[in-house]
């Protein structure tokens, strides 16, 4: 078999291309049918927005997997193994149930039977754990409930992290995007480099959804035209599961032969190798943060886990200062820093740098966080290639504008007026901005809307 980069690039290609001119499409047939559903006081968009974009997704998905059957080097992946097959079958049913519930608003426990069933699907097609390396122990062969157990709950808890960061434009699908390259990387270096070949379908699977993000994100970017819902957040996070599952447990610590010795020596040494492989936390760790925090919180606050609210993590950018973009660009951040971090820790362990450009690229990222109302400032050479807001003599202009204006309503005025109200007046646009603004501007220091911009409000 000839080295298959070409093969995953226009695989790659064919998914995107296909997820992106469905979109619009699907944009339009989402606003036909009414799936535009009121704003609700945790959304941070203003204006009804469209759903449905696990339409185009779901076709993007096909797309690469009918590619890859007609490839030479891929096709083996198919003939080989169930696994594509399993994927598809699972898939088609979580994203049908997302359809559901982006028109019919489903009750959370019926979206999480439907989760289960679908991972059954999977496992009784062969998609399942079969066996885990542990230090120490060597590898651990799984009884069949237990490897089912075991999938389910990693699929469970995969889709609905997803589900969960999936609050900001173009978030979701751009941290999901940024975990299937890293996983890409490793998986193709299992297979390519040490001739695995358990590792094929996994390496397929993380091609085909960075092409199903890369091609739903021009969409969903801010302000996003449409949005992924249940449909779209659900599908990448059980793909993303199934990438996972399909080469954790299936590949023999034995077959690298990277160290002599017993079988128990071998996996304890390469404990490094396997961090990305245990379970997909190392590579959705933000979200899977973001999961673990809100279930402690509602609990904590008497509420059901499934109870929807204001505490994800990205809701905490904006209540700091951070606008719409910047907090979906810190987010990226810190997700690209662990998934790739961990993917470079497992390729070279012993070596020194890694850890140190790790830990001063994190230090760079606190930094970001601390810094929510910096806003920087172009050279007045260099202001003709910038954004409005980043010219200096724009900016100069705007506060004339807001001194002259200052006996304007208070909902009228711009950033300097905002500054110049006292901290209550600040704290109760804050609330209010909360639920009915609309993303560039989110909380802090940016203009505030009238009463009519709630989101309770009529119009």
């Amino acid at each position: 078999m000839g080295q298959p980069v070409r093969d995953y690039l226009l695989t790659l290609c064919v998914t995107t291309a296909v997820t992106y001119l469905l979109t619009g499409p699907v944009r339009k047939f989402a606003i036909a049918i009414g799936a535009m559903p009121a704003i609700r006081a945790r959304d941070v968009h203003r204006e009804p927005t469209p759903r449905l974009g696990g339409i185009a997704m779901f076709g993007g998905l096909c797309a690469g997997l009918i590619t890859a059957d007609h490839l030479f080097n891929l096709n083996s992946v198919f003939e080989l193994s169930d696994e594509p097959r399993a994927l598809l079958s699972g898939a088609a049913l979580i994203w049908l149930i997302g359809v559901l519930d982006d028109k019919f608003e489903l009750d959370a426990l019926i979206k999480l039977g439907g989760q289960m069933i679908a991972a059954a699907v999977m496992v009784i097609q062969g998609l399942t754990i079969l066996w885990l390396p542990i230090p120490g122990l060597g590898t651990v062969a799984l009884t069949q409930w237990q490897g089912t157990l075991l999938t389910v709950a990693l699929v469970v808890i995969t889709i609905n992290a997803v589900n969960f960061v999936d609050g900001l434009d173009g978030l979701a699908a751009g941290m999901v995007c940024i975990a299937s390259a890293a996983f890409f990387l490793y998986t193709y270096r299992l297979w390519y480099g040490y001739g695995i070949e358990a590792a094929a379908p996994a390496t397929l699977f993380a091609a085909i959804l960075m092409g199903m993000c890369l091609g739903f994100l021009p969409h969903n970017m801010h302000p996003a035209r449409i949005f992924m819902g249940d449909s779209g957040s659900m599908l990448i996070g059980l793909v993303l599961a199934a990438g996972a599952i399909s080469v954790t447990g299936q590949v023999d610590p034995d077959a690298m032969k990277l160290f002599e010795g017993s079988e128990r020596q071998a996996t304890h040494a390469m404990l490094p190798v396997f961090i990305p492989l245990l379970l997909p936390l190392t590579i959705i760790a933000i979200p899977a943060a973001d999961l673990i925090l809100a279930i402690v919180r509602r609990t904590w606050n008497g509420q059901s886990p499934f109870a929807a609210d204001r505490g994800h993590l990205h809701h905490r950018l904006l209540e700091i200062g951070h606008s719409h973009s910047r907090s979906v660009l810190i987010m990226y951040f810190w997700s690209a820093l662990i998934a790739f971090g961990a993917v470079g820790y497992s390729v070279h362990s012993a070596s020194l740098w890694i850890v140190l450009v790790i830990v001063g690229l994190s230090a760079v990222g606190l930094v970001l966080l601390l810094m929510p109302r910096f806003t920087p400032r172009a050279p007045h050479w260099a202001e003709s290639f910038v954004p409005p807001r980043y010219r200096r003599r724009r900016r100069e202009d705007a506060v004339g504008g807001a001194a002259e204006g200052e006996d304007a309503p208070h909902g009228q005025h711009g950033h300097t007026g905002s500054q110049m109200a006292s901290p209550e007046s600040e704290r109760a646009s804050v609330s209010v901005g909360v639920s009915g603004v609309n993303g560039a501007t989110a909380v802090g220091p940016r203009s505030r809307f009238t009463d009519r911009d709630r989101a309770d409000s009529p119009r």
